[in-house]
């Protein structure tokens, strides 16, 4: 089923992920096209997600959207705040009316270890060994985690010039049947604290990951 994953997180905020598998025409009945990009899947995934946004709250005016310095998309008119993530054949968006969010899905890789010590400090590569025993893979997933919430963070954040490893640090992880939540701390001008829901999708190969404050 295409709707992979969907959750309330309260009246004003939710999430889903949808599972690509159509092609490209059905995303444009419904989804108003922006130009731009040329690579067939990167504009399936693009179309997908703004799929999301209407179906996940209708009459979402993707026209409004606007694109700032750092990448982020964003509505102008400061209606809703949202934020949305692509991999693979996946996309994943969240929508709030009342606060900042942002959200990040990832397959896991084995790939991720080539780059971890460009995003985490010694202590946080510690944290990896107190949840070892609860997941297939554990490792690289919780590797994948770690990624995926700093991702998300920055998408929450929104302004770009964020050192991952500096600006992000991870204090603790809790997980239990393959969801959790961590508790983590983004320094830039002030100190906030912040709280990251995730879900693994182990079967899938997949995290998902997202903040709301």
């Amino acid at each position: 089923m295409p709707l992979f994953y969907q959750h309330n997180i309260n009246d004003s905020t939710k999430l889903a992920v949808w599972h690509i598998t159509e092609p490209e025409d059905f995303f444009l009945e419904k989804v108003i096209w922006q130009n731009g990009i040329s690579h067939p899947h990167k504009r399936l995934q693009h179309l997908a997600g703004r799929y999301l946004l209407q179906l996940l709250h209708p009459g979402f005016p993707l026209h409004l959207i606007e694109i700032s310095e750092s990448r982020k998309p964003f509505l102008g008119n400061g209606a809703f705040h949202f934020s949305i993530s692509h991999c693979g054949d996946y996309a994943a968006v969240i929508i709030s009316d009342t606060t900042l969010v942002g959200i990040d899905v990832e397959l896991i890789t084995e790939k991720i270890e080539l780059i971890k010590k460009k995003f985490l400090d010694e202590d946080e590569i510690n944290l990896l060994s107190i949840t070892d025993a609860q997941l297939s893979n554990a490792h690289t997933s919780l590797l994948t985690l770690l990624w995926s919430t700093k991702e998300a963070i920055f998408k929450w954040y929104g302004k770009g010039a964020v050192d991952f490893k500096k600006n992000m640090i991870i204090d603790r992880l809790f997980l239990e049947n393959e969801q959790g939540h961590i508790e983590a701390h983004f320094i830039k001008d002030e100190r906030i604290d912040l709280k990251i829901n995730f879900q693994f999708f182990i079967f899938h190969a997949l995290v998902l990951a997202w903040v709301v404050k």
